[in-house]
């Protein structure tokens, strides 16, 4: 379907995979504020002028620059020049290149923290906590701020705040209700074992047409799901022990049985359920306009939760260079201030369907009661336990070697062969990936 092809053209969801190591630091300018708290933060008195790489497109990026606007307009000695580098692995890539010299990089850019793991370590970025706490400047304090504390937790790299959430999402169900309620289903499933009885159900009742569920994303699939059996993504997971082989099973028997599906060459399941092939499927949140257009009027969906405890906190964050002078590294806080505000977030999470970051939009009447998508009313339910990949040495390699993983080992399931063999060849590689 086309809107599934614009939604995999739009959302690069997940982590990627972290970049190559910098060489060393450029020099910084001696007037630039270091990570110190006590470092006296310059107020921006003369125009100044930043750069902003990002890789939003669509409406994304129109309304980016619609914002960027505005601040512009509210803020007269501040230019802010947005560079587009492309899809967020052209960013990455970008980003990765530049690092090797430091003077090119921008003042700011949108990156998942995985990314910059290096450049945290050569002490390429600014702590952000200085700024934070700046009452001039910043917030005064971090819960002055009304970031959600989980999200800020999730732009650390080793303990230090060097970024600020932007556009954010998270994984949720999407159904068709009137198939549910076909079924005799009254309620969306809120476990795991829900969502199997149900996908049998649905399977069994619509005489094997419609698929019950599917999951986007396999490496979230398989993260969220020993997370939801107490275990943290590490390097310490033996994927071919117990509890990691009863999460494979719990997805590879659906395969086998035929309740469950995957995307597969489509990428996305929001093609297969707007053609109802597939009654519910498990994926981003910021893909619900895409699906609006896709179902049109064909059915009534609506979104629930993820089921199961915790939903994957997914999306950038903005990091500041320490290259960049003392008026540049403040003119850029002032710039990330404004799109992290209540009312900048409000037009962003409406336009783009990315969940606010600010809890005050997020809360606000305006964000809940709109009548253009399922999930504000739902939002607060469904981000209730957010966790996300730890920042640690090659977590992002190993996250993103997960999906070409499972794709082996569910592969085998749909040829009802024995996957042992498939999830030994995946131990292999989710090892190779953390000693890289």
């Amino acid at each position: 379907m086309k809107f599934s092809k614009k939604l995999a053209a739009a959302f690069a969801v997940g982590l990627t995979l972290v970049g190559t190591a910098a060489c060393s630091n450029g020099g910084s300018n001696s007037n630039s504020s270091s990570s110190s708290s006590s470092e006296k933060i310059a107020k921006v008195k003369k125009t100044t002028n930043i750069v902003f790489w990002h890789g939003m497109t669509g409406v994304q990026q129109s309304t980016l620059k619609k914002l960027t606007q505005e601040f512009e307009s509210k803020n007269p000695k501040i230019k802010v020049k947005l560079e587009n580098q492309g899809a967020y692995n052209d960013l990455q890539a970008k980003i990765n290149s530049t690092l090797q010299s430091p003077n090119n990089l921008p003042t700011i850019t949108q990156a998942y923290p995985d990314w910059l793991f290096n450049a945290a370590k050569k002490d390429m970025l600014v702590d952000l906590a200085p700024y934070i706490n700046n009452k001039d400047v910043g917030w005064g304090s971090s819960k002055a701020s009304n970031i959600k504390s989980a999200l800020l937790d999730g732009a650390k790299i080793n303990g230090k705040q060097y970024g600020i959430p932007f556009n954010k999402s998270i994984e949720v169900l999407t159904y068709n209700a009137d198939l549910l309620k076909k079924y005799g289903i009254k309620k969306a499933p809120a476990t795991m074992d829900e969502l199997k009885k149900d996908s049998q159900i649905i399977y069994k009742k619509s005489n094997h047409k419609v698929v019950g569920a599917g999951f986007d994303s396999l490496s979230n699939y398989y993260t969220l799901g020993m997370k939801n059996e107490g275990v943290d993504f590490s390097s310490k997971i033996d994927f071919a022990g117990d509890t990691s082989k009863k999460v494979i099973n719990f997805y590879a028997d659906g395969i086998k049985d035929g309740y469950f599906r995957v995307a597969g060459s489509e990428h996305y399941l929001s093609g297969p359920f707007a053609n109802q092939k597939v009654a519910m499927y498990i994926g981003t949140s910021a893909g619900e306009g895409f699906v609006k257009q896709g179902v049109g009027n064909k059915f009534t969906y609506d979104v629930a939760p993820r089921p199961g405890k915790y939903t994957m906190s997914q999306g950038t964050d903005i990091y500041m260079f320490k290259h960049a002078s003392a008026d540049q590294k403040s003119a850029a806080f002032t710039y990330i201030k404004f799109l992290t505000s209540k009312a900048s977030q409000l037009t962003w999470a409406n336009a783009t369907g990315y969940v606010p970051v600010n809890q005050a939009a997020a809360d606000s009447a305006e964000y809940k009661d709109t009548k253009k998508l399922k999930l504000p009313a739902k939002l607060e339910d469904a981000m209730a336990n957010l966790y996300s990949v730890p920042i640690i040495k090659n977590a992002g390699a190993a996250y993103g070697n997960l999906n070409p993983v499972m794709q082996n080992i569910l592969a085998a399931a749909q040829k009802k062969q024995n996957i042992d063999d498939a999830i030994k060849a995946g131990k292999a590689k989710f090892d190779a990936a953390w000693k890289q």
